[in-house]
């Protein structure tokens, strides 16, 4: 019987599948040869998570891979109709960002709570001037988006007595639902935002949503950049609705010199951390070569997305109906402690009876 045929996306540097040498047909395809190599493989490695290949050749002729892997964390950049409806089994990287993200927020958090922007202008200028700082301890921070990276998020602002509520899809235990989002923004220090990309989330974060932040808030992305709306935003910060706010996502990465963004006031804005600490893609490619090998002997391969959906479901979640509960769910050893949500105050400015909360994933 012939070596199964694993086709790899590329992207350099390439992945190290040294160890299925003999095992696997190995076979290499850029965004120009993907259709004409797609029919042909039995499983694709989306090693370039930057590239829109799959979402543009899966609809095309010919047999379609069992199993897609993708070396990120999202897959809207993959997702389409045929391949949502499709029995292709698609895995992530899970488990591989969550806390390089969540040290981003972190640092982010106290570097906006120091303005350390403004120390950076001060010395460049070469001057010193007394400020008075932010405590971040006491402070209150809404995390929206309820998965691994929410909750790694919520662990570690935790750690710095910061109380947080976690806002998922749909409240349960310790998470709020989604329609509890609105009053505990307006009364938050810091909204973090890291929901993955869906129909239901892109463009949630809009000028109706900035109007709620009190003036000393400050808003951070780490999700995706279009759960944005970047107009909206720059706007509210330009009218000084909030104090200021930390992308770390953009419609293009990196932004180009001449983006407008590197000049709007009290942004920030700095590199996807995206894992990327030293040894992330051998991480990334042992990652893929102990699931290959968990497929390779039939096993069922865990924390498979629901296509549906568009993410990976949080455990809590895998007997919701909406679409293929995750197969063999790991622990949640990110959850965050166990505690009591955060109560939802009367905020005072609550959106009209007749406007729908605002949708949330996770």
């Amino acid at each position: 019987m012939p070596d199964p045929v694993l086709l790899v996306l590329d992207a350099a540097p390439s992945p190290r599948l040294g160890r299925l040498t003999g095992r696997a047909d190995v076979r290499y395809a850029d965004s120009g040869s993907l259709a004409r190599l797609l029919p042909a493989a039995d499983a694709l490695l989306v090693w370039d998570v930057a590239s829109d290949a799959v979402r543009a050749a899966w609809p095309g002729p010919g047999r379609r891979p069992r199993w897609v892997h993708t070396a990120g964390a999202d897959v809207d950049r993959i997702l389409c109709p045929e391949l949502v409806a499709s029995d292709t089994v698609l895995t992530t990287a899970r488990g591989l960002f969550e806390r390089p993200v969540a040290e981003q927020v972190a640092g982010l958090v106290l570097a906006l709570a120091q303005d350390l922007p403004g120390t950076l202008e001060l010395q460049r200028q070469r001057r010193s001037r007394p400020r008075e700082g932010r405590r971040v301890a006491g402070t209150r921070a809404v995390v929206v988006g309820a998965g691994p990276v929410g909750r790694e998020i919520t662990r570690l602002l935790h750690g710095l007595g910061v109380t947080v509520a976690l806002v998922g899809r749909t409240a349960r235990r310790t998470i709020h639902g989604a329609a509890d989002l609105d009053p505990l923004a307006a009364r938050a220090d810091w909204v973090i935002a890291a929901v993955p990309l869906t129909n239901r989330t892109r463009g949630m974060f809009d000028r109706r949503f900035f109007g709620l932040l009190q003036p000393s808030a400050c808003f951070v992305n780490v999700g995706r950049a279009a759960c944005v709306v970047r107009a909206d935003l720059v706007d509210a910060l330009e009218r000084r609705w909030f104090a200021g706010a930390a992308l770390d996502v953009f419609e293009d990465e990196p932004p180009v010199a001449d983006d407008p963004l590197w000049d709007v006031p009290g942004l920030l804005v700095v590199p996807r951390p995206s894992g990327d600490r030293a040894g992330w893609r051998d991480r990334l490619s042992e990652r893929f070569v102990a699931l290959y090998e968990r497929w390779e002997r039939g096993e069922p391969l865990p924390d498979p997305v629901d296509k549906e959906r568009g993410y990976v479901p949080s455990p809590d979640l895998s007997g919701v109906t909406g679409g293929r509960p995750a197969i063999a769910p790991p622990p949640p050893a990110s959850a965050p402690p166990p505690a009591r949500p955060v109560p939802v105050p009367d905020a005072g400015r609550d959106r009209p009876s007749d406007v729908p909360p605002p949708p949330v994933s996770g």
